[in-house]
């Protein structure tokens, strides 16, 4: 979904968050999506966010903005350079989905450039008043070789999933999204 066509700007001003707390120039925001995801009746907004030109090898951040009192969207956290994407290629934008469960999931994928192609899912859920990763999908394969592809889907709450075909159990915990390291997925999967 693109709303660059819908906003003329988008000013920030929260207290508590940091100089990220600026205004978005509209042709930064690569995706966006709405649902419910605090689970209070009125739909909140997830933004996938470019960094500017300037900003050399990072990558996207995700703009979270939840149904204040008044009923206007209050930016509730910025997590800065957390997805990779880029839009020179065709193949290998990030993209964002609202689930039906009031979650939401961050998709970063190559599916244009090298034999190499991969995606990256993150299933993000409100918990504890904060957004946390509850699942880990990663699949892969080679496109010169078909028997070497790759697939792994952790459930981070409960730490139990698979990894090939194979039983994959870690310790469950609540890893907030804003604490998220790509390794937290792909070491327990055997990806690194």
């Amino acid at each position: 979904m693109r709303i660059a066509p819908f906003v003329t700007a988008l000013m920030i001003s929260a207290v508590g968050l940091p100089a990220l707390a600026q205004p978005i120039d509209p042709d930064r925001i690569a995706a966006a999506a709405t649902g419910d995801f605090d689970k209070d009746g009125t739909n909140d907004l997830v933004l996938l966010v470019a960094p500017p030109e300037s900003a050399g090898n990072e990558d996207h951040s995700v703009y979270l903005f939840l149904t204040g009192e008044t009923g206007k969207l209050e930016l509730k956290e910025i997590v800065p350079n957390l997805v990779w994407g880029a839009y020179e290629m065709a193949g290998q934008n990030a993209s964002l989905e609202a689930l039906p469960n009031g979650s939401f999931v961050i998709i970063s994928h190559n599916d244009g450039i090298g034999r190499d192609r991969w995606e990256q899912r993150l299933t993000v859920a409100y918990r504890n008043n904060e957004f946390a990763v509850a699942g880990y999908t990663y699949t892969a394969y080679d496109t010169l070789n078909p028997d070497a592809s790759q697939a792994c889907d952790i459930n981070m709450l409960t730490g139990k999933g698979k990894a090939n075909d194979k039983p994959v159990a870690i310790p469950g915990k609540l890893i907030y999204l804003r604490d998220w390291k790509d390794e937290m997925g792909s070491k327990p999967c055997g990806l690194e």
